[in-house]
C-alpha cells in the first residue's frame, strides 16, 4: 500500500483483493473442471489419428511384377481387363496367324525355288492367270482381316468407354520428372522424381524405375487419369497395365486402369522429350481400400488440408439442445465440479473515529 493512505481506505482495499482473488481461484478452477474432458476427448482422438496413419508402409516390388526383366522379349504379364484382353488377342490371336502366315510363304518360296529351278524345268511355263487362285489369295486374307478387325473393334470400344470412375488423379509431365494430384481428395499433389542408384541400392528398390513419391491408388476400383505435359511432349505408359497416353502442352488426355492386386508396377515416359528422356520412370503403387485411406489422410496431414474425399470426410454429427446439456452435465460431475468460494471476506478493520 501507499504510504500515507487513511487506514479505513487501507482496510477497503485489501478486502477488495481478497474478494477478487477468491472470484479468480473460483473462475480457474470451473474452467479447468469442464475443459477437462474436452483436453481428454482430443488426446483419444489425436491417438487414434495417430494409430490410422502408422497403418501406412512403403510397399516393396516384387521381382518381375509390373516390371521388365533381363533378357525378356514377351509382353508382360498383365494386371488390368483390357490388359487381359489385349494380350490374350495377341498371343492367342495374330501372334498364331503371324506365324501361319510366315511358314506358309515361306514354305511357298522354298517350293518355288526347288521346283522350278532351271534343271528341273525345259520349258518354262507361259500361264498368265488362274481364276481359282487369284479367289483364294484374295477371299483368305480378307476372312483373316476380318476374323482380327471384330474383336480389335470390341477391344478399342471397351478401352474408350470406361465404367464409371471411382477416383481422378491428374498427371501432368515435366521434363524430367511428373506431377500427380487428387481433385477428390483435396488436391493433394506432388512431384516424382528418381530415385538415386544410391537410394535405389539402399532401399532395394529398381535403379530408374522407382521414384521417391509413388503415384498410390486403390486394389479394385476404376483410376480415371487426365494426362497433360507443361512443356513438351510426354507419354504417361504402363506396358503392365496396357496404358499408354500422350502428354500433350495445353491438352487433356484421358485414360483409365483397373487394378485387383496390390503390389509396385512400373512405367516409363514412352515419347522423346530432351536429354534425360530416359530418367522419367512411373511408379504406381497399389494398395488395399484400408491402406489407400491412410495413406490419404497421412498426405492430407501433411500438406495441411481438411480430411475431404470418398470414405475420408469426417462425419460431422448435429446435436440437439437435450444432447447438448446432457454433455455439459457429464463433463461436470460433482466429483469435478469447480468448488467456488462462497466464504465471506473477513470484515474490515473499523475506521478510527475523527
Amino acid at each position: 500500500m501507499t504510504k500515507g493512505w487513511p487506514q479505513g481506505l487501507k482496510g477497503i482495499a485489501v478486502a477488495t483483493a481478497v474478494l477478487i482473488a477468491g472470484t479468480a481461484g473460483a473462475q480457474v478452477a470451473d474452467s479447468a473442471a469442464v475443459t477437462a474432458p474436452v483436453a481428454q476427448a482430443a488426446t483419444a482422438h489425436a491417438a487414434v489419428q495417430s494409430d490410422a496413419l502408422a497403418g501406412y508402409t512403403r510397399s516393396k516390388p516384387t521381382d518381375g511384377l509390373g516390371q521388365p526383366v533381363p533378357g525378356g522379349i514377351a509382353l508382360q504379364e498383365q494386371f488390368t481387363p483390357i490388359g487381359q484382353e489385349a494380350k490374350f488377342m495377341v498371343e492367342k490371336v495374330l501372334n498364331p496367324i503371324i506365324a501361319f502366315i510366315s511358314l506358309f510363304v515361306l514354305g511357298l518360296l522354298l517350293w518355288v525355288i526347288v521346283r522350278y529351278r532351271s534343271a528341273a524345268v525345259e520349258t518354262p511355263s507361259t500361264t498368265t492367270h488362274n481364276f481359282t487362285i487369284e479367289v483364294i489369295w484374295t477371299l483368305v486374307p480378307a476372312i483373316i482381316l476380318l476374323g482380327i478387325a471384330f474383336p480389335s473393334f470390341r477391344l478399342l470400344a471397351n478401352q474408350y468407354s470406361p465404367p464409371k470412375a471411382d477416383i481422378t488423379v491428374k498427371v501432368t509431365g515435366y521434363q524430367w520428372y511428373w506431377g500427380y494430384e487428387y481433385p477428390d481428395y483435396g488436391g493433394i499433389s506432388f512431384d516424382s522424381t528418381p530415385l538415386s542408384k544410391e537410394d535405389a541400392a539402399k532401399a532395394g528398390e529398381p535403379y530408374l524405375l522407382d521414384v521417391d513419391n509413388r503415384l498410390v491408388v486403390p486394389a479394385g476400383k476404376t483410376v480415371k487419369v487426365l494426362v497433360t505435359a507443361a512443356d513438351v511432349l510426354h507419354s504417361f505408359a504402363l506396358p503392365s497395365f496396357w496404358v499408354k497416353m500422350d502428354a500433350v502442352p495445353g491438352r487433356i488426355n484421358e485414360t483409365w486402369f483397373k487394378v485387383d492386386r496390390p503390389g509396385v508396377y512400373y512405367g516409363q515416359c514412352s515419347e522423346l522429350c530432351g536429354t534425360k528422356h530416359g530418367f522419367m520412370p512411373i511408379a504406381i503403387e497399389v494398395l488395399s481400400e484400408e491402406d489407400f485411406k491412410r495413406w490419404v489422410r497421412m498426405k492430407q496431414a501433411a500438406d495441411g488440408i481438411e480430411p475431404t474425399g470418398p470414405g475420408i470426410a469426417v462425419e460431422k454429427v448435429a446435436l440437439t439442445p437435450a444432447q447438448v446439456a446432457g454433455a455439459v452435465r457429464e463433463a461436470i460431475t460433482p466429483s469435478t465440479a469447480p468448488q467456488i468460494v462462497t466464504e465471506a471476506p473477513a470484515a474490515a478493520p473499523a475506521a478510527p473515529a475523527a
